[in-house]
């Protein structure tokens, strides 16, 4: 019997969701029980700022220009390498994925893709490693096993949630809540019906079926609080939005205009509603628009949605104990990627590498058993770091395939790794425009390349200060004195890329 590892992953989550980041708000006490008790990583980075090139990242421990997903509707090839089936094979390791995996398309007409084939034939696997999956997203209508469930069990509340796409299948941009908000809606759904409590119920039941001696990887996997943000209606008295300010970048409408006109084009063209760069982003949303009461309702749903998974993880945490295996059980918690949240006078995510969207909380809480002191690394890690840490939790060697390496316990162990720096990419076409980001974070600046495309001539980017600028608010990439210090970070950052696949990957969907 050997150490078991419960993976947590949220969707779109900022680093300061949480109370033991300097959250504010929501009350998140199992997650700072697990950060006072583990590692706390306070420069973790994902790979690129949206959802399925960060989750392909994950699973396999490899760059996106290693794997190839290098937008969201790119599906991860079936047979590419996964951290479950190493684990699997190698270690007997019993595997699953509770919650959204969205390594293929939701967007599917066809069924092409077996995750979303799977819950329609009554399956639950085997796919990617993982010898039991059940599925969720966002929403109440749709083809994975949570749609199939409330169908079943709560046919009334398919049409309770948010729709997110609109009769022309474009991503919706419709208003709601009490101040008509872009994608916020009163949720009447019961709480124990809702995909959050779902998750952490299937996860039980699922660690229920398995024998005692059993070595396992769970990978439990809430949808929230990513977009739409319409949590059960009878939550909403935690938080009257009147109340909440919005995120400390938040800027006025006078204020945005001044700080996204020191920024490639693109910002202020997104802001405005002239240029829509963005794919997950409402075709239709106009950011220059929304309000502050706009802002502080979602920020407020946000913070619901928060403490529901903070709930949740302690009820799956109190049944790991009840069956005896806290003390060998790693517990590692993270997100794919951040959410402007009202940052810049902005919502969503899309080709904007500062902290809101890149900085991911990230906390490893290694089993009682390792005797490893609770400690705080403040170097840089990344996504890429996850799978190589499970091989070494399980007493695997890290496969030549993965890029990353384990992550160090204390700042000890990080110097010695040599943990100088983190890369973030991103790659789009939407409507003829094009994008390509290059970035680097190091020695606390977070230093961005533009690379040629349809909008941009190679020349642009963006550089940052974040000990005088920590809302990445002054764009410094033409400041003469820093020009010594751009052209480091540049020549790092390209030294340490991996070199790109030979062949582009197909996109099939934009969702």
């Amino acid at each position: 019997m050997g150490r078991k590892i419960l993976f947590i992953t949220t969707d779109q989550m900022r680093y300061d969701a949480l109370g033991c980041n300097g959250g504010t708000v929501a009350r998140t006490p199992v997650l700072d029980a697990l950060a006072a008790h583990g590692v706390r990583y306070t420069r973790a980075h994902n790979q690129n700022v949206v959802c399925m090139p960060a989750r392909a990242t994950m699973i396999t421990g490899q760059y996106v220009r290693t794997h190839g997903v290098w937008m969201n509707g790119v599906p991860l090839p079936v047979d590419a390498p996964s951290v479950a089936r190493y684990l699997h094979e190698q270690a007997g390791y019993r595997t699953a994925l509770i919650g959204k995996a969205h390594f293929e398309p939701f967007l599917d007409f066809r069924l092409k893709f077996y995750e979303n084939r799977m819950a329609g034939l009554g399956e639950y696997g085997p796919h990617r490693g993982f010898e039991h999956m059940e599925m969720a997203t966002h929403t109440g209508r749709g083809l994975l096993h949570y749609s199939r469930w409330l169908a079943e069990n709560h046919p009334e509340a398919l049409d309770y949630f948010y729709p997110v796409l609109s009769p022309q299948f474009q991503v919706n941009g419709v208003g709601g809540g009490d101040t008509g908000a872009c994608q916020v809606k009163h949720n009447p759904i019961p709480r124990e019906w809702y995909h959050t409590d779902w998750v952490a119920e299937r996860t039980i039941n699922y660690l229920r079926s398995l024998p005692e001696a059993a070595d396992w990887f769970v990978w439990m996997s809430f949808p929230d609080p990513h977009h739409p943000w319409d949590p059960p209606e009878s939550e909403r008295k935690r938080y009257d939005w009147r109340d909440v300010a919005p995120p400390p970048g938040y800027l006025g409408p006078s204020h945005a205009l001044a700080v996204l006109q020191q920024k490639p084009r693109h910002w202020l063209a997104w802001y405005d509603g002239s240029l829509v760069t963005n794919y997950e982003a409402p075709p239709d949303f106009v950011p220059a628009n929304m309000t502050l009461d706009q802002v502080r309702e979602i920020n407020a749903f946000t913070h619901i949605e928060n403490e529901l998974i903070d709930e949740a993880c302690g009820r799956v945490l109190s049944y790991i104990e009840q069956r005896g295996w806290a003390a060998d059980t790693d517990v590692l918690f993270s997100t794919d990627h951040g959410e402007l949240q009202g940052d810049f006078g902005l919502l969503f995510k899309g080709p904007c590498h500062v902290d809101a969207l890149m900085r991911l909380p990230l906390i490893w809480r290694p089993a009682s058993s390792s005797h490893l002191p609770a400690s705080v690394v403040q170097a840089p890690v990344g996504q890429v770091d996850f799978a190589p840490t499970f091989c070494q939790i399980a007493g695997l060697p890290v496969p030549e395939w993965m890029q990353g390496q384990p992550l160090p316990i204390n700042s000890h162990e990080a110097e010695q790794q040599q943990r100088e720096r983190v890369l973030t990419e991103w790659d789009s076409e939407l409507n003829g425009v094009s994008l390509h980001l290059r970035t680097i974070y190091r020695d606390g600046f977070t230093c961005t390349v533009y690379e040629k495309s349809s909008l941009y001539d190679g020349s642009e980017g963006e550089l940052y200060e974040h000990a005088n600028d920590p809302h990445q608010q002054r764009n410094l990439w033409d400041e003469p004195t820093y020009r010594t210090r751009k052209s480091d970070l540049i020549a790092d950052l390209y030294e340490h890329l991996p070199p790109a696949r030979a062949e582009q990957l197909a996109w099939e969907t934009s969702v």
